[in-house]
């Protein structure tokens, strides 16, 4: 039987235009936008996160923005939580959820269904951790987690210590391995998605010349008035690409310029990451190349989608 309930998703790297194109697809077929991006979740996350403008917002309703605050803890369980309860509420409307991010764990997780594990954070646990990824090296603690889980091993790259010492945090407390705790059951919807894609040169430009639109929008202010909140220290903010060195130049540590080059580098290898979540090779994904036609092109392939068979 073919579900009755339909599911677009907008995905692709940073700064591919997937915002706008989302909102022009949810305008199209009469849907609302649900976010999948780690960062854009926190409020006052604003600038660095680039999420939608107050204009945009008004153009279609979107979820998932603005949902917590920068000291609150929020992963992957505790989305996928906010996330279905948002895609329950659209459908509830007869409307169709477009989902929109570059988080690709968020963006799968949903639609795989992954069943996460609800383990609380040990907090004494992790600064263990990351201690010893500090002093011994990222790629020693990633081989820890490989020996205890070679498939989690395969699956998390090592440069990514936070997703390590969490496996590694999950594998102590339930005393298995943390794929033996990753049951998955498709989301029940029809599901198209469409991913924006550019040529790494052309993914580049588009990364530097919206770094820099960012501190020309008052990055730094921002970067300094959570910081003036007492929410320095906070994860988000600590380790958030951008928000990190611009509290190094807050700091005193680097120059304005430095901090400008670092998000530059640090977005390039974002994108790169993102790009093993969604590959050009993924049969789930339906291309189309980042540009000014992009939002016009994707609305078109949506509203042909959304007129098709409804489930029986």
């Amino acid at each position: 039987m073919i579900p009755s309930r339909k599911l677009m998703a907008v995905v692709g790297q940073t700064a591919t235009g997937k915002t706008e194109t989302a909102i022009a697809v949810a305008e199209a077929i009469g849907g609302e936008v649900a976010g999948a991006d780690a960062y854009q979740v926190y409020r006052g996350l604003d600038i660095g996160t680039a999420k939608p403008s107050a204009a945009q917002r008004r153009r279609v309703p979107h979820h998932l923005i603005d949902v917590v605050e920068p000291d609150e803890e929020l992963g992957l369980a505790r989305y996928l939580d906010l996330a279905r309860e948002a895609l329950e509420d659209i459908w509830s409307r007869a409307k169709i959820p477009v989902l929109c991010g570059g988080s690709g764990q968020y963006v799968w997780a949903l639609i795989e269904g992954w069943q996460v594990p609800r383990v609380p954070p040990d907090l004494g646990l992790r600064a263990t951790l990351e201690r010893f990824a500090r002093e011994r090296g990222a790629e020693a603690l990633h081989r820890r987690l490989a020996e205890a889980d070679p498939v989690a091993g395969g699956r998390i790259d090592y440069r990514n210590v936070r997703r390590v010492v969490r496996a590694l945090e999950v594998i102590e407390r339930e005393g298995r391995p943390l794929s033996a705790c990753q049951v998955r059951e498709p989301i029940d919807a029809q599901m198209l998605a469409l991913g924006l894609r550019c040529a790494r040169e052309e993914l580049h430009r588009r990364i530097d010349r919206r770094v820099d639109e960012m501190f020309a929008a008052g990055f730094v202010e921002e970067v300094a008035g959570l910081r003036a909140k007492g929410l320095g220290e906070a994860r988000p903010i600590r380790s958030g690409i951008g928000y990190k060195e611009v509290g190094l130049y807050l700091d005193g540590d680097i120059s304005l310029e430095e901090a400008v080059a670092r998000t530059k580098t640090a977005t390039h290898r974002l994108a790169r990451n993102q790009g093993a979540w969604f590959k050009e090779g993924d049969a789930r994904i339906l291309w189309v190349e980042a540009g000014p036609e992009a939002p016009a092109e994707s609305s078109a392939l949506a509203a042909t989608w959304s007129r098709g068979p409804q489930g029986e």
